[in-house]
């Protein structure tokens, strides 16, 4: 390879046969417009962040891609700097409204339109079972979809094709303003829970009729184990899930943990909820909560959609707890 065939090359290019499984997983994370984005030679990480007290972190694993070329650059004026990956922050907004470009129509999440054969959070799928947020009968056929990175401070390139129609589009890349991710001790985990997201989902929806500014998750070794509750100025309300292998998959807890969330935060995962599989609810000694969620893609692949959650305080929870209480009389 020549010197002027070198310099041509990206440090990152890709092609997904299927704008669409882009675009589903994109877009349950779409709660900020803008998103930092990571790419190592595994895949892409799109990470956004709501106040320093909610992130939401988007995975594409290079197996989502029919090619994936990754190629670090060394930089020699910043020897701090991670050569593995490269990082830079875009418009999400802008970029999912670049992947409908030829027409990709959104999809009503599973459960908006109830199906008779669901019967609820407790419940089971009669029929079937939960359907794949990919599949072609479901979302038609897939457009084909390239991304390319040339190099640092360059416009991340997508190129779409359909139908004999190709479209390209140039987005423009920015540092990005925050690095941290919000911690989660792995080595100080006091529950796991494993279930179908879509259980995770309904109850976070019933809990909705009080107009809930805030929800509080109680796992305990001891029944009930786990529950969800929700307090707003029209009341509260309960869902509570028994260890059960049905419901519970996976069911690990030592001792009984309660922790207080901003409802509309956590409200703000439902997209994943609506779209996933799976759900696994992890709480740290500290109450930092992470929802991971399984998504089903084409070619029996899969995406992960982790969301991590800051809890409330003791004192913000009794200042909601006392304005949420109605007037005596």
């Amino acid at each position: 390879m020549d010197r002027n065939d070198e310099s041509d090359t990206p440090l990152f290019s890709a092609v997904s046969g299927s704008t669409r499984q882009l675009y589903n997983v994109l877009k349950c994370i779409n709660f900020v417009s803008k998103a930092q984005v990571r790419i190592t030679s595994e895949g892409l990480r799109f990470t956004v962040e709501e106040s320093q007290v909610m992130q939401g972190v988007a995975i594409l694993n290079k197996e989502l891609f029919t090619t994936y070329s990754y190629t670090a650059a060394a930089d020699g004026d910043n020897e701090e700097e991670d050569d593995s990956t490269v990082c830079f922050q875009i418009s999400l907004s802008a970029l999912l409204e670049t992947l409908q470009i030829l027409g990709i129509n959104e999809t009503k999440d599973r459960w908006s339109t109830r199906d008779p054969a669901h019967s609820g959070a407790s419940g089971f799928l009669n029929k079937g079972g939960p359907a794949v947020a990919f599949e072609h009968r479901t979302l038609g056929m897939a457009s084909r979809c390239r991304l390319s990175y040339a190099s640092k401070g360059s416009p991340l390139c997508i190129i779409l094709e359909e139908a004999g129609v190709t479209t390209t589009c140039e987005l423009y890349t920015f540092e990005p303003e925050f690095m941290d991710e919000i911690p989660l001790q792995r080595d100080a985990i006091v529950q796991k829970i494993i279930m179908r997201a879509e259980w995770l989902h309904d109850a976070i929806v019933e809990l909705s009729s009080t107009s809930p500014t805030k929800l509080t998750m109680v796992a305990s070794p001891t029944a009930p184990h786990f529950t969800l509750s929700s307090a707003g100025p029209l009341g509260s309300a309960t869902v509570e899930f028994s260890k059960n292998a049905q419901l519970l998959e996976t069911f690990q807890v030592e001792k009984r943990s309660v922790n207080t969330y901003k409802y509309s935060l956590v409200r703000g995962a439902s997209r994943a909820m609506a779209v996933a599989s799976k759900v696994s609810i992890r709480a740290d000694e500290q109450g930092v909560l992470s929802l991971q969620f399984m998504i089903e893609t084409e070619g029996d692949n899969v995406s992960f959609v982790d969301f991590r959650f800051v809890p409330l305080l003791p004192e913000e929870d009794d200042e909601e707890g006392i304005e949420d209480e109605p007037p005596l009389g």
